[in-house]
C-alpha cells in the first residue's frame, strides 16, 4: 500500500497543523491577563495548557521519538507563577508542533509500528503515541474554547 506511506504522514501531520492554528486563533483576542487568568478557582488558564500542550508534545514525540534530549516538567507546566509572555508561549508550542510535524515526516512506514514507553501512557507504538497526543491536543482545544468564552462574558 504505497499509498498510505503518504497518507499517514500527511494526515497526521495535517491534524497537529490544525490544532496549532485554532490555538493561534483563539488566543489572539485574549490579552496578556486573560491568557495567563485561571477563571475558576479550579482549572487552568489557557496559558498553562499552552505551556502543558507544548510540554506534552517535546516529551512524548521529541524526546522519546525525535530524541532531543528534552526532560519534562509537568507540575510547572500547570503551576508556573512567573509565565513567560502570551507570544513566548505560543512560540514554544509552535516550534514543539513543527517537531512534531518534522517527527512525523521523517518516520519510514516500519517505524510507526516500533515499540513505545514512555512515563504516564500506555501506547504501545509510534503510531499510537502520535495519534494520541493528536487527541490530547484536541481535548485542551475544547477546555480553550470554554476558557474564551467565559473571559469573554467576565469583560
Amino acid at each position: 500500500m504505497p499509498e498510505l506511506d503518504k497518507t499517514v504522514p500527511a494526515v497526521l501531520a495535517g491534524r497537529y497543523f490544525s490544532n496549532l492554528t485554532r490555538i493561534r486563533e483563539l488566543a489572539t483576542p485574549l490579552s496578556e491577563g486573560q491568557f495567563w487568568t485561571k477563571p475558576y478557582p479550579y482549572g487552568n488558564s489557557f496559558g498553562h495548557l499552552v505551556l502543558h500542550l507544548t510540554g506534552n508534545l517535546n516529551y512524548y514525540i521529541g524526546a522519546e521519538i525525535a530524541n532531543t534530549g528534552y526532560i519534562r516538567d509537568r507540575e510547572r507546566e500547570f503551576t508556573e507563577s512567573n509565565p513567560s509572555t502570551k507570544e513566548e508561549a505560543l512560540k514554544h508550542l509552535d516550534a514543539a508542533v513543527a517537531m512534531v510535524m518534522e517527527t512525523i515526516r521523517s518516520q519510514s512506514a516500519s517505524d510507526w509500528a516500533e515499540s513505545y514507553s514512555a512515563v504516564g501512557t500506555n501506547c504501545s507504538n509510534r503510531l499510537d503515541i502520535v495519534m494520541h497526543c493528536a487527541a490530547h491536543m484536541q481535548h485542551h482545544i475544547g477546555q480553550m474554547i470554554y476558557l474564551t468564552y467565559q473571559l469573554r462574558q467576565d469583560q
